[in-house]
C-alpha cells in the first residue's frame, strides 16, 4: 500500500481524553525535578518532551553546584520552550539560615529564573517573612510557587493551617502551592509509608481548600499519579516528576496508558475501512474516556 500524501496521527489517537491543551496551560501542568542534568540531557529533554513539561524544578540546593555559565545556558534552553524554571525552595531556606536573601535574589535574576520557589519544609518561616518573601518575588517580574508541608518522616496535614496558607499565598501573588510529597513520596504528607495515597488526607484537603485548582501535588510514582489522576481528574497538576516519567505522566493523562484508559472498544463488523492509506474513513468511536 502506497502512501501518497503526508499523514499525522488522529487526534483521537493523540488524545483519546480530548482534554489535553497545549501551553501555556491552565489546568494540568507538570513539574519535573531536575537532580542534575547536562546540557546535552537537557536539550535531548526538550527536544523530545518540552511540549509536556511546564515547570522545571533544579532540585534542592544543586543551584550553586553548577557552573554559572552552564545553569544560565540550561535555565536559556528551557525558557526557550516556555517552561518556568526554578530553584527548590530549600535553596532559599538555605538563604534565609545564612542570611543571604538580597544575594540569593540578585543570583535568581543573573541567572535568568523566571521563577522562586518559597517554602518552609526543613526550618520555620515566619507568616510575616514568607509573605514578604511572596510580594518580593512578585515585584521582582517571578512567578511565585509556594509549599506547604514539613519534609519530616510522618509529617501530616493539618487542615486549618492548609487552608490559612493556600489563602494568604494565593491572596499575595503565588501562581501555584505545593503539597510537599519529597521526592521520595513515602511516609509525608497524603502518602503512606509504603507510598500509597491516603484517601482520607486527600479528601481533607478538597473539602477545605477553596481553590483545589491552585494545588500542585507532588507525586513522584507511577502508582501515585495514576491514583491522583483518577481520582481527581486529568486537569490536576503534579509535579516532582522525574526527567525520564515525563512521556509516562503524559501518556497517562491522556489515557495512552492502559491504567487510565476507561471503557471498552465496540469492533463492529460494519465498521468503515479506509482501503488505501490516503482515504479517510469515518471515525467510529465507541467508547469514552472519563477519570
Amino acid at each position: 500500500m502506497e502512501v501518497r500524501t503526508p499523514l499525522q496521527w488522529h487526534f483521537q489517537l493523540c488524545d483519546p481524553t480530548g482534554q489535553r491543551t497545549s501551553k501555556p496551560r491552565i489546568a494540568g501542568k507538570t513539574m519535573v525535578i531536575d537532580k542534575g542534568l547536562g546540557l546535552h540531557a537537557i536539550e535531548d529533554l526538550l527536544q523530545t518532551a518540552g511540549d509536556y513539561m511546564d515547570m522545571l524544578k533544579i532540585g534542592f540546593g544543586t543551584s550553586p553546584l553548577y557552573k554559572t555559565a552552564l545553569l544560565k545556558k540550561k535555565i536559556e534552553m528551557a525558557k526557550a520552550h516556555n517552561i518556568l524554571v526554578y530553584p527548590g525552595g530549600t535553596f532559599l531556606e538555605v538563604a534565609i539560615v545564612q542570611q543571604n536573601i538580597d544575594h540569593f535574589f540578585d543570583m535568581i535574576a543573573y541567572l535568568g529564573f523566571n521563577g522562586i520557589e518559597i517554602s518552609d519544609g526543613t526550618i520555620q518561616v515566619p507568616r510575616g517573612v514568607r509573605s514578604d518573601l511572596i510580594r518580593r518575588g512578585v515585584d521582582a517580574g517571578l512567578t511565585v510557587i509556594t509549599e506547604y508541608g514539613k519534609k519530616g518522616w510522618g509529617s501530616a496535614i493539618e487542615l486549618e493551617e492548609l487552608v490559612e496558607t493556600v489563602t494568604i499565598d494565593s491572596e499575595l501573588g503565588a501562581a501555584l502551592i505545593t503539597i510537599e510529597g519529597r521526592e521520595s513520596g513515602k511516609g509525608i504528607g497524603i502518602y503512606n509509608e509504603d507510598g500509597s495515597c491516603k484517601d482520607e488526607e486527600i479528601e481533607l484537603v478538597l473539602s477545605g481548600v477553596p481553590s483545589p485548582e491552585l494545588l500542585l501535588w507532588e507525586a513522584p510514582h507511577k502508582d501515585q499519579q495514576v491514583h491522583l489522576l483518577k481520582r481527581l481528574g486529568s486537569g490536576i497538576h503534579l509535579g516532582n516528576i522525574a526527567p525520564a516519567d515525563l512521556f509516562s505522566l503524559e501518556a497517562l493523562r491522556r489515557g495512552l496508558r492502559s491504567d487510565t484508559l476507561a471503557g471498552e472498544a465496540d469492533v463492529s463488523d460494519a465498521a468503515p475501512v479506509a482501503a488505501e492509506a490516503n482515504v479517510e474513513a469515518a471515525p467510529v468511536v465507541s467508547w469514552y474516556y472519563q477519570i
